[in-house]
């Protein structure tokens, strides 16, 4: 738990869930509600003034999203800690806020209590997330692994036709690369396609840049 009052901001597009977080934080014992917007542009223009030690930021907003926003005050401000407080379990959106930099990724779901002891963990220097989107991380890395453990299935030659692929070469275009017969080019893409336990080009090719 945090030891002193720690300054929340809150980006939320919608009034009566944005009003309702207000009142969240402002009857927690260990938060000071710093600020309340609407939109991305109004708080990137004003958190800088503000400087809060937290923000609980919605994703979609109108204009900018809240992944942009959150990339765009982590550069300036790496020190503010970004929590997303969001509707959407979209993988997509899970690793676009992280790599943009927030610390911790709630459904809205999860209800105020919840959303009070993910800022207590984020503070504490925790990264918490809701169990369900945990699990979604947790797949994530798990099929991340088990693709790159595919790929190191694979001989260096094929690797090499594949790496060829990935660059948008055709069949005798990467036997003209690699000095070797178009036969040997389609024998090798015939085990990639075996090893990958893929059936295209495309496939084969997706897995290799993920690696």
């Amino acid at each position: 738990m945090p030891s002193e009052n720690k300054i929340v901001c809150i980006v939320e597009d919608k009034s009566d869930l944005r009003e309702g977080m207000n009142l969240m934080v402002e009857l927690s014992k260990h938060y000071v509600l710093g600020g309340s917007y609407a939109n991305a542009e109004e708080a990137l223009h004003e958190i800088p003034f503000v400087q809060p030690d937290a923000v609980l930021m919605d994703i979609n907003l109108p204009g900018a999203s809240g992944i942009q926003c959150v990339n765009a005050l982590k550069n300036l401000f790496p020190n503010i800690l970004f929590l997303m407080c969001t509707a959407y379990e979209d993988n997509e959106k899970i690793f676009d806020s992280l790599k943009a930099g927030a610390s911790g990724y709630i459904l809205k779901t999860e209800g105020p209590q919840k959303i009070i002891e993910a800022l207590d963990d984020m503070i504490a220097g925790g990264s918490p997330m809701s169990s369900s989107i945990a699990r979604k991380v947790v797949a994530s890395f798990t099929k991340m692994g088990k693709d790159n453990a595919l790929i190191e299935t694979l001989s260096e030659r094929e690797k090499m036709v594949l790496d060829q692929l990935a660059k948008g070469l055709i069949g005798k275009e990467v036997a003209d690369v690699l000095n070797i017969s178009w036969g040997t080019v389609r024998k090798h893409v015939q085990n990639i396609y075996k090893k990958l336990q893929v059936n295209t080009r495309v496939e084969a090719v997706n897995l290799y840049l993920k690696r």
